[in-house]
């Protein structure tokens, strides 16, 4: 059934030249009949009142001849007034009933002559992209801090507007901020404060609504060179700047492979610790969090992911949240290639493997509709879209590359990337170009059992390591009873030493006592290896680690972390009571996000 299905929409899409309407499920917006084209935005930020009050103004392109109708996607805005222009006429408009994922469709009547609306709002103080941070939750404890996610379906809870990933617009801002603070956009950006607390931003390329962003904070800029740089707060700016000084290498590898950067700068902005992702792939201004601050570089692979986004998601956009893998699955593919060509193949593999080993154990966790790359989520939250797509979508396109032979593989992306710059993207869309362009490989992918398929298929790509195979040798000699402290651990990678925790088998009290002896990853610096021997611990129920579980999952509010050791935790009536006294504590400091996984986890809202 799900066979024909696709089938079906292909041929549809074919037979319209591609050029159907796309019904997003997660979307009330109609713009096969009228379509935002641009937005101009006018807010004051109000950190008393936790709240942006002002103006959106959209202006208009109808595709029907003789609609009358806008429909925009809200979810917790106060509507006061809305005017048509030209003329200045105050509309009929309506909020229709409220869905407690998707919001209400707010429907406005349009004259026949009308271009633009303009809508007087304010934003809830519980608007779920956005976090209001007090001073004591930022680096420098005195200002307070406000940033954005609005990825997937949350930019409608700041702004109304066709909140789809199939709509893209430009913008003007206009932001009224405290005077000692500093605004930034998904935008043309200033690196200085401004003395009267206003600052205007442009976007001349047409983005999707996700990727609309703000962040108003004590913040501070430092450039790399003529088109990339950093902001962060002062006290984090230094280890900020030497964590990232390989950007620009990161911007001319991935341009060498899939052709220019579009986009104009790409500069990065190091959030206080409550942003729920590793990072968020804004336009001109990459959110990252601080967790990825290892002091070594070792973690700054995420940038080059972010990075890819500038091509796979930024420029050529998932038309659904259905197609998630399209933006992440690509993204991942090309983080691997960024980090070959500057790191070299040995440590790509061990990328490679391990995102495999990690999709390996995520599916077996889930339903087999959701090991699939394209996903069915209407009716449930794109952000709880299951992580495999990222991994299984990387290597499904690493087996497209084996197939076709890299050289040819590149120009099919390269190609592809050109061709569809600033357009939305399906499945069924994606896979006509791949047999139109590529038809050999096509025919020999198994295209079905990837896309709708569960687990990995037969022809999945095999990586390999002989870094990791030492690795593994290492963990079972100590699992056999070797002494901690013959294990030459000093050499290794940040990877070698995440396989090393995840590969160790049940160790008992005592032995992970000689682990932490020798080792000290209680006390690690990287968060990444932290993350790892924490979810060890409690597998373990090793007690002594748990003052620094506690103080992990108080300190930071990144939601892959808090997702493992919270999901963890629940799995035994003890750990479950001190995951629920824990979370009490630390709720408030998490970004919303965070709070509706943890909420469900714990099921202690």
């Amino acid at each position: 059934m799900r066979s024909l299905k696709y089938l079906f929409t292909c041929l549809s899409l074919i037979a319209a030249g591609c050029a159907a309407p796309i019904k997003d499920p997660h979307s009330y917006a109609r713009p096969e009949a009228i379509r935002v084209e641009h937005l101009t935005l006018d807010l004051n930020v109000d950190f008393t009142k936790k709240q942006l009050t002002g103006t959106a103004t959209l202006r208009l392109r109808r595709e029907q001849p003789g609609a009358t109708t806008l429909t925009l996607d809200t979810q917790d805005l106060t509507i006061t007034r809305i005017t048509l222009r030209p003329g200045g006429a105050v509309a009929a408009w309506k909020l229709q009933a409220t869905d407690p994922l998707l919001g209400q469709a707010l429907e406005v009547t349009l004259a026949a002559d009308t271009t633009e609306v303009a809508i007087d709002y304010a934003t809830s103080p519980g608007a779920r992209a956005l976090q209001w941070l007090e001073p004591a939750m930022t680096a420098g404890k005195v200002h307070p801090f406000l940033l954005s996610q609005s990825e997937s379906i949350l930019a409608r809870t700041w702004v109304p507007l066709q909140d789809s990933p199939s709509v893209r617009f430009t913008y003007d801002a206009t932001l009224h901020v405290p005077q000692e603070l500093l605004a930034l956009m998904s935008a043309e950006n200033p690196q200085k404060k401004s003395p009267d607390g206003v600052y205007h931003f442009h976007m001349p390329q047409p983005v999707p609504s996700y990727l609309m962003a703000i962040a108003v904070g004590d913040l501070a800029f430092r450039g790399f060179d003529g088109r990339s740089g950093v902001y962060a707060e002062p006290v984090t700016l230094p280890a900020a700047a030497h964590e990232f000084e390989d950007t620009p290498r990161m911007i001319a590898a991935a341009e060498k492979l899939y052709g220019p950067y579009r986009w104009g700068r790409y500069d990065l902005l190091v959030l206080p610790p409550s942003f729920p992702y590793g990072g968020m792939e804004n336009p001109r201004l990459t959110f990252v969090t601080p967790t990825i601050l290892a002091g070594d570089k070792s973690l700054a692979d995420l940038i080059a992911h972010e990075l890819a986004h500038s091509w796979s998601g930024n420029l050529v956009t998932n038309a659904t949240w259905n197609d998630f893998w399209l933006n992440e699955g690509f993204t991942n593919y090309f983080q691997q290639r960024i980090t070959e060509e500057l790191y070299g193949h040995a440590r790509s593999e061990m990328f490679w493997l391990l995102d495999k080993n990690k999709a390996k154990e995520l599916m077996a966790t889930l339903p087999a509709a959701d090991q699939a790359l394209y996903l069915e989520l209407a009716g449930r939250d794109p952000d709880d879209a299951p992580e495999n797509v990222y991994w299984k979508g990387s290597l499904f396109l690493r087996l497209l590359e084996e197939t076709a032979g890299r050289e040819r593989w590149d120009w099919f992306l390269r190609e592809y990337f050109d061709a569809n710059a600033f357009k939305s993207m399906t499945t069924a869309h994606f896979v006509e170009i791949l047999k139109a362009k590529l038809p050999d490989v096509a025919a020999n992918a198994g295209i079905e059992a990837w896309l709708h398929g569960p687990g990995f298929p037969t022809n999945c790509p095999v990586p390999r390591s002989t870094a990791f195979a030492s690795v593994e040798a290492e963990a079972k000699r100590f699992a056999g009873g070797s002494p901690a402290t013959t294990i030459a651990i000093g050499p290794w990678s940040t990877q070698e030493r995440l396989h090393f925790i995840r590969s160790m088998p049940s160790l008992g009290q005592e032995r992970m006592a000689a682990l932490e002896d020798a080792f000290h990853f209680s006390a690690s610096g990287n968060s990444e290896i932290l993350a790892a021997w924490l979810f060890k611990s409690i597998q373990e129920d090793y007690r002594p680690a748990y003052p620094a579980l506690e103080r992990f999952l108080t300190a930071q509010g990144r939601r892959k972390f808090l997702k493992q050791l919270y999901t963890e935790m629940a799995k035994t009536p003890a750990n479950l009571d001190l995951a629920r006294r824990i979370y009490a504590q630390a709720r408030p400091t998490y970004h919303p996000v965070s709070q509706s996984a943890i909420d469900e986890i714990l099921k202690a809202k």
